[in-house]
């Protein structure tokens, strides 16, 4: 077990409509490796293909490690099945694992917030978590439709709102920008 670098941990939430959670969240995984703290991003949601966040990771080990649990493509409206359901219950067995605070500094749980809105993980199982994390880890917490009772837990949230967005102009996701 290494020596804690952070004095004191704190819960963050990036959550709203608009583009950069998770480059938000990234952006600070980025300095605190700077620092050779040691980060884990947990990918609820998404799956599929990597993307250039999980190659930079590759770069970065061993201080960023990038998990991805989710399935390929986007939830939609729908009601997940289970199959995305156990992907979510094993990403949450390894969260609890990672806020522990024997092996990481910053815990980034990517879509979380998705998860609980979409009743994958419940509000109360992530309060727990944000309770029972380590003193000395910073945990950040992503996605759209954050609980208000996750946003009244946390030390700090921001909500991204979207004013204009290339997307609507038929701009699909581009290699090192959106992928």
């Amino acid at each position: 077990m290494n020596k804690h670098l952070l004095e004191r941990g704190m819960i963050q939430v990036y959550t709203g409509k608009g583009k950069g959670k998770t480059t938000a969240a990234l952006g600070l995984a980025l300095r605190a490796v700077g620092r050779k703290l040691r980060v884990c991003m947990i990918q609820f949601i998404k799956g599929g293909e990597p993307c250039g966040e999980h190659l930079a990771a590759e770069m970065l080990a061993p201080y960023l490690t990038i998990i991805q649990t989710g399935h390929k493509g986007w939830l939609g409206r729908k009601k997940p099945g289970p199959e995305v359901t156990a992907c979510a219950r094993t990403a949450f067995e390894m969260a609890q694992k990672a806020v522990s605070g024997a092996e990481y500094d910053l815990v980034i749980l990517d879509e979380i917030n998705t998860a609980v809105s979409y009743d994958l993980v419940s509000a109360e199982e992530l309060l727990q978590l944000m309770k029972e994390k380590g003193t000395h880890v910073e945990l950040v917490l992503t996605g759209r439709n954050a609980a208000p009772e996750i946003m009244a837990a946390a030390d700090l949230v921001t909500e991204m709102r979207e004013i204009k967005h290339y997307f609507k102009a038929g701009v699909p996701a581009r290699i090192g920008i959106e992928k």
